[in-house]
């Protein structure tokens, strides 16, 4: 399962409707790269295929692909503004490291099953 906190809710609400697409569906995955291994990624969604793992939190529709759902299950999307900046950052259970700088690459605990 993947959870939003109350700000990201908020903060993704607030994209549906600016891009115009308020019934749409937020997409979380993983992808090779980053400081890491993989880098988290987010988008927009309209389409959910029949193998994607489907939550709902806080009014928002998640969709997570399967070769990701491992990698992400029991994440939390929270969204922070600072004087740093502002953006989506994930809490995420199964990662043994990460990167401080970039926040958004990570290394999981374990390979998941193929």
């Amino acid at each position: 399962m993947v959870t939003l906190t109350d700000r990201a809710a908020e903060a993704v609400k607030a994209v549906f409707e600016q891009e115009g697409v308020p019934d749409a569906a937020l997409r979380l995955y993983v992808a090779g790269g980053g400081c890491a291994g993989l880098q988290y990624g987010m988008a927009i969604e309209d389409t959910v295929e029949q193998s994607d793992h489907v939550f709902e939190s806080k009014g928002i529709r998640i969709v997570v692909d399967e070769i990701s759902h491992p990698f992400v299950d029991g994440s939390e999307v929270d969204y922070v503004d600072s004087a740093e900046g502002a953006g989506f950052t994930i809490s995420n259970p199964n990662v043994v490291r990460g990167c401080d700088g970039c926040a958004g690459s990570c290394a999981p605990d374990e390979e998941p099953p193929a």
